[in-house]
């Protein structure tokens, strides 16, 4: 994976500003919040039946490959207490976001300017770490002080998942559609992040105050329950 800001041909396959595709596709969004979803081309993933809280629809994002099309390349679904809306001075919000990422081969830009680098656990760990610190930032910094430490968080996280065997992550073993699966994770001041993969894709997830030693994965069959309208 190359750092944020890398030229196109070392960019990875996914980034982490939630691109939400084209005009007519934000526009179906806008009516269906579920639209985006099901455009994908890949199951996607939530909490199992374990989790007995709210549930609640997170984002879709599209790589380069989807920009016009609206097709997600990635997205999130979220458990518990959803994101604030501005500052808070004692955050006590619980919460677990879980990301998934679409297996992707290497493959030219929808420019043809140069190659995108295929997904892998570090697609998704990175998506996780950003997604935690979007969710997490101190509320006593002002607007130009939040920038300077979403850049400095963003550039150590993009490090971090790109070193998934490295002295930062640990082992952790969850159960994904009721079977042990290998998961790569990490805790921080801000909550924690892991990664690893799942049939058809890769997961990702961050949370707080929500135990990931006692979570587990299934595929959602009805994304219905992710909506709260």
């Amino acid at each position: 994976m190359g750092r944020p800001g890398s030229t196109a041909e070392e960019r990875p396959a996914v980034d982490a500003t939630h691109r939400t595709g084209g005009t007519a596709a934000a526009a179906r969004r806008a009516t269906d919040p579920l639209a985006g979803y099901h455009a994908a081309d890949f199951p996607w993933y939530g909490l199992d039946e374990g989790w007995t809280g709210r549930r609640w629809l997170g984002q879709v994002g599209t790589g380069q490959r989807g920009a016009d099309t609206g097709a997600p390349d990635y997205g999130t679904l979220g458990h518990g207490d959803e994101p604030a809306r501005g500052p808070e001075p004692r955050d006590t919000r619980r919460f677990a976001v879980v990301v998934t990422v679409a297996r992707r081969e290497v493959r030219r830009s929808a420019d043809n300017t140069g190659i995108l680098e295929a997904t892998s656990a570090s697609s998704a760990a990175w998506l996780a770490g950003s997604g935690l610190l979007a969710a997490t930032w101190p509320g006593n910094l002002d607007r130009t002080l939040r920038q300077n430490w979403l850049d400095q968080q963003s550039a150590l996280a993009w490090d971090l998942a790109d070193d998934l065997d490295g002295p930062a992550w640990t082992s952790l073993t969850l159960p994904v559609n009721g079977l042990p699966q290998p998961f790569r994770y990490r805790e921080s001041e801000h909550g924690w992040v892991l990664a690893g993969e799942a049939p058809g894709v890769l997961i990702g997830a961050y949370g707080r105050s929500v135990s990931a030693y006692g979570v587990g994965f299934t595929a959602v069959t009805d994304l219905g329950s992710y909506d709260g309208r």
